[in-house]
C-alpha cells in the first residue's frame, strides 16, 4: 500500500521519483501472507518514470522470483547486532540482512541500507564502527557500486513506551532517555520525542565521520 503520493527525487535515476510503499510496514512480511507486495513490485516494473521502495528488517527469499528489473529498491535496515538482539524482536539477525543483499541486487533490486534506528548508549560509537567494517568486508564490489544509506535516529513516543514497559521493559532502558530527548511534532502530526538538537547533530556528525573511516563507498542519502 502506497503511502503518499510523497515522491523524492532518485539520484540513482534522475528520470524517475521513488515512492515508498511500506512506510506503515514491512512488505517482506506482507509478501508471507499476500499477493500486495507482488503486485506493486509488478506495477512499478511497467512506470519509467517512477520506482517503488521499502526497508526491511526481513530477509523473504519468495521476493527473489519477482523480477523487479531495477524499479523497486530494497533499503535493508541495519544496526550493531547486540542493539538487534534486544531491540528488533522476532526479525532476521543483521548479518542475514547484509548477507541478502548480493542476492537481491543480482534479482534485479536496486540495493541500499537503512542505518536505524542509531540508538545513544554507551559504546554506540564502537559498536557502528564494527558494523560499518563488517560491511566493508563482507559486502561484493557490486553491492558497494550502487549502495546508499539512510541515517535515522530514534525516534519514540509516550504511547509506545508505555506499551512496551508492560512486555519489554529492558529495551526501554535504552529507548526512553528524557534527559536527551525533546518533543517534536512529526509530519504525520503525531507528538513524539527525539534526542535533544544539539545531541542529535553531533551524533549525526560522528555516524558520518565513522562512515568516511570504515565503509566510505556507503553514500548518504539523508540523515535525520
Amino acid at each position: 500500500r502506497a503511502q503518499g503520493p510523497k515522491p523524492e527525487p532518485n539520484q540513482c535515476d534522475p528520470l524517475a521519483w521513488v515512492y515508498d510503499i511500506g512506510e506503515n510496514g514491512d512488505c517482506s512480511v506482507d509478501a508471507l501472507v499476500s499477493d500486495n507486495t507482488a503486485d506493486l513490485v509488478a506495477a512499478f516494473r511497467g512506470l519509467p518514470t517512477a520506482k517503488a521502495s521499502f526497508a526491511t528488517k526481513f530477509v523473504n527469499p519468495d521476493l527473489l522470483a519477482l523480477d523487479p528489473q531495477g524499479r523497486t529498491r530494497v533499503r535493508f535496515s541495519v544496526m550493531p547486532p547486540d542493539d538487534a538482539r534486544l531491540l528488533d524482536i522476532r526479525t532476521s539477525p543483521v548479518h542475514e540482512r547484509i548477507a541478502a543483499a548480493a542476492d537481491f541486487l543480482d534479482a534485479g533490486y536496486e540495493v541500499h541500507f537503512n542505518l536505524s534506528p542509531v540508538v545513544l548508549r554507551p559504546g554506540w560509537q564502537r559498536d557502528w564502527a564494527d558494523l560499518f567494517t563488517h560491511l566493508d568486508d563482507v559486502l561484493p564490489a557490486r553491492v558497494k557500486e550502487q549502495a546508499a544509506a539512510e541515517i535515522i535516529m530514534l525516534t519514540h513516543n509516550q504511547g509506545l513506551h508505555e506499551v512496551n514497559l508492560g512486555w519489554h521493559p529492558r529495551a526501554e532502558e535504552l529507548l526512553w532517555q528524557p534527559a536527551a530527548q525533546e518533543t517534536k511534532r512529526s509530519e504525520n502530526g503525531a507528538l513524539n520525542i527525539r534526542y535533544a538538537r544539539e545531541i542529535k547533530q553531533r551524533s549525526l556528525t560522528r555516524i558520518r565521520e565513522l562512515l568516511a573511516s570504515h565503509a566510505p563507498w556507503l553514500r548518504v542519502r539523508y540523515a535525520f
